[in-house]
């Protein structure tokens, strides 16, 4: 499987103050990732990329001074743009990962391998746990929490995911 090298990471939403500075609301987990990154990206080619001066949190976003932009006029040609950076300006904790990478991921049955759920379709983030929405060929769908005790391995290379559902999770 082959992993997109440049992820989204969030949008541009608005100036913030007169002298360029931005506005972006994080499509990651935690905002401090892009408050202590060096450069976003403004294409998924890697091709356009700009040096930030500085960056600070700011309730559910983070401010970010672009080097270039000077001015409120210049900002607001940047608004609305996604941003992305370079997976391998990243480092994960041990049991992390880019969503990016968990889609089109085949379920399966630790127990019993035979037992296919589907692939991995999307993953909400409700509130305490991670939700993984399943999909198989017959169009079935089954929500997955990610709980220790039901994702038992995340096999990133094999494009598998192994879980053991809890009684009365698929109502089966």
């Amino acid at each position: 499987m082959s992993k997109k090298i440049f992820l989204e990471i969030g949008r541009i939403v608005r100036t913030h103050g007169i002298k360029g500075d931005v506005k972006i609301v994080p499509w990651c987990d935690d905002s401090s990732i892009i408050a202590g990154l060096s450069h976003l990206f403004f294409d998924c080619e890697g091709k356009s990329f700009k040096h930030i001066e500085n960056a600070k949190i700011l309730k559910n976003a983070v401010i970010v001074k672009f080097e270039g932009i000077d001015s409120i006029e210049c900002a607001k040609e940047i608004v609305g743009k996604i941003v992305y950076v370079n997976r391998n300006d990243i480092v994960l904790s041990d049991g992390m990962y880019f969503i990016q990478d968990l889609i089109d991921m085949r379920v399966y049955d630790v127990d019993n391998k035979d037992v296919y759920y589907g692939k991995v379709v999307d993953v909400f983030k409700p509130g305490a746990n991670d939700v993984y929405r399943v999909v198989d060929d017959n169009n079935v769908e089954r929500l997955i929490p990610v709980i220790n005790d039901v994702v038992i391995d995340v096999e990133l290379d094999n494009n598998l995911i192994y879980i053991r559902p809890l009684e009365g999770l698929f109502y089966d």
